[in-house]
């Protein structure tokens, strides 16, 4: 599949705040968000339905999908980013206009719940997306991290550098170096699409992290993901992110290097790919290779097509 890279963003382009998951909780948030865009120097576009609420979701499947329809198509918005996750992506899928968003490529960057929308939209027309900050959780606060904004602002104009390094006290549960593309995202979310087509038909470096979620859970997806046959074909190794608010990170780290072990896949975590506060911008679907000894990813291509 040849990739296709959006543009990076420019000063003075439009950023495109977009909910397509879970209804959001403060409108208080939002507008920090879009004050924190304008003054570093962005417009910003709101999606309607960001003031929405459906059940649990950002208002209905249809107002939901015509909001992504609508943010791809215009051209006048040159990246998204989503506001917040949650759960409704999966709800969705069957829907999306895959022929609409590749006439009209652009960033499109998220976590959590909206992993679903970045993987298929790589699996399905091979679009770079970008798996990192959103508005309401991050610069809604009015306490991002510098660490956060330098990752997401290096992410979206172009990386400084092609090196993501894991922290110092890393640990490495199997040593060794990998190739592929990078990929991965939320735990919970991926293991929700198991029965989809969406893993990749080549060679990937597996990311993942996850929320409030009990160690055994863990155990369970990732026993799940790997009882899943393509996905133990083409994983060639393992980044482990950070699991925030977990109740047994011994257990957890434990069922991880059983894996590592058990398939030879080199492994180590300490990389900030998380829910917390502090937290890296990361693309999905670029070549990259990947090295327990240095303890860190090195990206093979540029995000962007210029």
């Amino acid at each position: 599949m040849k990739l296709i890279k959006p543009k990076k963003l420019q000063k003075g382009d439009t950023i495109g705040l977009l909910s397509i998951s879970g209804e959001r909780e403060s409108d208080e948030k939002l507008r920090n968000a879009e004050q924190y865009l304008n003054e570093a120097g962005y417009k910003t576009v709101i999606s309607e339905t960001s003031y929405k609420k459906f059940r649990h979701y950002a208002g209905t499947d249809e107002e939901r999908i015509n909001a992504l329809h609508e943010f791809f198509e215009r051209d006048d918005i040159n990246a998204i980013v989503c506001t917040r996750g949650g759960y409704g992506a999966l709800r969705l899928i069957d829907k999306i206009d895959y022929n609409l968003i590749k006439k009209h490529p652009k960033i499109f960057c998220g976590y959590s719940d909206i992993s679903i929308i970045l993987l298929l939209l790589y699996k399905k027309i091979g679009l770079v997306t970008l798996h990192g900050a959103m508005t309401d959780g991050d610069f809604g606060t009015n306490n991002i991290s510098d660490y956060t904004a330098q990752s997401f602002w290096q992410a979206l104009t172009g990386f400084e550098n092609n090196v993501i390094k894991a922290d110092n006290n890393a640990s490495v549960f199997q040593d060794g170096e990998a190739k592929g593309i990078l990929w991965g995202g939320n735990l919970t979310t991926i293991a929700s699409m198991i029965g989809i087509d969406f893993m990749p038909n080549r060679k990937f470096v597996f990311f993942f992290e996850d929320v409030n979620e009990p160690a055994y859970k863990i155990d369970r997806m990732l026993t799940q993901l790997f009882n899943y046959t393509k996905f133990r074909k083409n994983v060639a190794g393992i980044v482990v992110g950070e699991f925030t608010e977990a109740d047994n990170m011994d257990y957890i780290n434990q069922v991880i290097k059983e894996y590592a072990q058990k398939y030879n896949l080199p492994c180590c975590n300490g990389f900030r790919i998380s829910h917390n506060r502090e937290k890296i911008t990361v693309p999905v679907g670029l070549k990259c290779s990947f090295s327990t000894e240095t303890k860190s990813i090195i990206l093979k291509e540029s995000v962007f097509c210029d």
